[in-house]
């Protein structure tokens, strides 16, 4: 059985909609959703379905997340060479025995313009949104952003690529571009690796091997990578210089690599995509790193559950949900809840993804114009909300607290 170190559980993301259930005491989620065809994002009550609000962008939301305050969230639209942020008009505060709660309407805080926006990296009070054809990540901190202060401070990598820059400590690692390597004309080169850089932007040590590095996550102050040859780990050293170190897949492993990552935040561990019909744990403690997990067909989404850490939720081409134990790799729980999403045909057509908000699950359902509300136990359906167009990128926030 996978064994797992436990540590100090970080704060769950946090946005709400009220839904008293005490006096003085609320719990309270929404759902942000973008549209697969339509330049929207809308803002939903986790509960109702009422909306909240909607706002009009320059393309359809290909990435979408919120910072790690839950105060904002990005609506990244890459074919549209711009980001949006949004106020969830929600603050979180800790009072040691108790949290409080604030709650205001969201807002449209502005759009960050740039070439080919796709990674962001919420990490602290701050998220980095990388723009490939600028090849550069562009620092922004949560609290002037709040203001309407679009200022930034930029990390630029060697040449545009695919990339991705993720601070540990007071160091900066971000992707490295094979430039070497001859590209066809409108085509970025290929990912060789990983760089350290310290304060001042100097490199530290030697390129770290990562061949089509893809992929990232953190999990209790590590960072993981996809590789052709595994996962590389960065992890604070002793004098807090990161330091990298390889998993290889090793012979056992069949052909595939991970190109998607999550972390754990209760547990460090990570999930990763393998090939078209698997998942793989990583437990970067064990001798052997990788526990595989074979799907029954080809996998759509997969989530982690921030409230039930040994557990995560994979959603298949068949239209079923399945319940994975993070300890075991075991399979738990599978219930058919969609008609079936096959994964040929175009990457872009719309297909379900997930998100887990406290004892439930959405899942978007683009076909039949709906989000599916699931009880995260049992599998069995709660609620069907209705929205127009084609519902796809989902980001469920919530949680409890004393509104005053």
């Amino acid at each position: 059985m996978l064994r797992l170190p436990l540590i100090a559980a970080s704060s769950a993301i946090l946005i709400a909609t009220l839904s008293p259930s005490k006096a003085d005491e609320v719990e309270a989620w929404r759902l942000l959703v973008g549209d697969q065809k339509d330049a929207k994002l809308t803002v939903l009550d986790g509960a109702t379905g009422h909306q909240i609000a909607q706002y009009q962008l320059e393309g359809y939301v290909t990435h979408l997340g919120a910072s790690e305050s839950g105060k904002t969230a990005f609506a990244v639209q890459m074919d549209a060479d711009a980001v949006d942020v949004i106020a969830t008009g929600v603050t979180f505060s800790d009072h040691g025995e108790h949290r409080d709660v604030e709650f205001n309407q969201p807002a449209q805080l502005g759009r960050i313009e740039g070439l080919r926006p796709v990674h962001a990296v919420p990490h602290d009070d701050q998220v980095l949104q990388f723009f490939d054809l600028e090849g550069e990540a562009r620092i922004f901190d949560e609290a002037a952003l709040l203001k309407g202060e679009m200022t930034r401070e930029v990390v630029r990598s060697t040449a545009p690529h695919h990339g991705v820059a993720v601070p540990l400590g007071a160091y900066m690692l971000i992707s490295e571009p094979d430039v070497s390597k001859a590209t066809k004309e409108g085509d970025l080169p290929p990912r060789l690796g990983l760089k350290v850089l310290n304060g001042e932007g100097q490199q530290v040590g030697e390129i770290a091997t990562c061949t089509g590095l893809h992929g990232e996550a953190s999990s209790a102050g590590m960072v993981a990578f996809g590789c052709e040859e595994g996962v590389l780990i960065a992890r604070r050293g002793g004098s807090g210089t990161p330091e990298l170190e390889m998993l290889s897949y090793g012979d056992d492993m069949p052909e595939g690599q991970v190109g998607t990552l999550l972390g754990g935040r209760a547990m460090q561990f990570f999930l990763g995509n393998y090939g078209d019909d698997k998942v793989v744990v990583i437990d970067p403690s064990q001798e052997n790193p990788f526990l595989l997990v074979e799907l029954p067909v080809r996998r759509v989404d997969f989530a982690l559950d921030p409230a039930r850490p040994t557990t995560a939720y994979v959603f298949t081409e068949d239209g079923t949900l399945h319940v994975l134990d993070i300890l075991t790799g075991r399979l738990t729980r599978s219930a058919q809840v969609t008609e079936p999403y096959s994964k040929d045909g175009h990457w872009r057509d719309p297909r379900p993804r997930l998100a887990v908000m406290g004892t439930e699950i959405a899942v978007t359902d683009p076909r039949r114009e709906r989000i599916l509300i699931l009880d995260a136990q049992t599998l069995g359906g709660n609620r069907s909300l209705p929205i127009a167009g084609s519902p796809f990128n989902i980001v469920a926030v919530g949680g409890s607290g004393i509104n005053h």
